[in-house]
């Protein structure tokens, strides 16, 4: 098969990049990259020597695609069946790319902070998470009156939606949705989108993994 999308089922950023594939209906080969093996680690560097995930091969056009947002931009490229993900105009194209960068920037970024607070061995630092949690409930205050419809662009599901689901979702452990009720709204009706919905059945046997699940 051409596509191979290097992943992991419980990373947030490729939870992004397969909502659009999925949504595209897109054939592919999942590879699970396990970045904690040294081996593993070792082999992925020759394919992205940066070890991020996720990364798209192109094989039959000799492509190497990182990064979320640049994997769904070469998808609504080159397939038509995704091509509504992103309009080819710039212009049109610019507000969804907003949307994306508003929910990457401010609301999936500081969320990580708290995750790595999570995972870091020795003292804690409370304050800094509160200043995550700060950001990324400026973060809903600012995407909240940027869902324009059913979805964030209207009545087409695009990039900003791929975008935003994974960071939604993971970020309702850390600062609650109950006070933006509009994205509490909006996350529902992502959830029941067939191609969410695949992304996050394919999650449930390593989702205990979490760290945010019980805390």
């Amino acid at each position: 098969m051409a596509l191979t999308l290097w992943y992991h089922p419980l990373s947030s950023f490729c939870w992004k990049a397969l909502i659009a594939l999925y949504e595209g209906d897109i054939a592919f080969t999942h590879r699970e990259v396990k970045l904690y093996d040294p081996e593993e680690l070792a082999a992925y560097k020759k394919i992205w020597p940066m070890a991020k995930l996720p990364v798209l091969t192109d094989d039959e056009r000799g492509q190497t695609v990182p990064e979320s947002t640049l994997i769904i931009e070469y998808l609504a490229r080159k397939y038509p069946s995704a091509a509504s993900l992103l309009p080819a105009d710039p212009d049109a194209a610019r507000p969804v790319l907003i949307k994306d960068r508003v929910v990457d920037n401010y609301i999936h970024a500081p969320f990580f902070g708290i995750v790595g607070e999570r995972l870091r061995d020795g003292p804690k630092d409370p304050f800094g998470v509160e200043q995550a949690k700060a950001a990324i409930a400026r973060g809903y205050d600012a995407f909240a009156p940027m869902v324009e419809g059913p979805w964030a662009m209207g009545e087409a599901f695009t990039l900003a939606d791929c975008a935003a689901f994974p960071a939604l979702f993971y970020a309702d452990y850390a600062v609650k949705l109950d006070s933006w009720p509009t994205l509490k709204a909006y996350v529902e009706r992502l959830k029941a989108r067939p191609s969410v919905a695949r992304a996050l059945k394919e999650a449930e046997p390593v989702f205990h993994m979490f760290p945010l699940k019980d805390g």
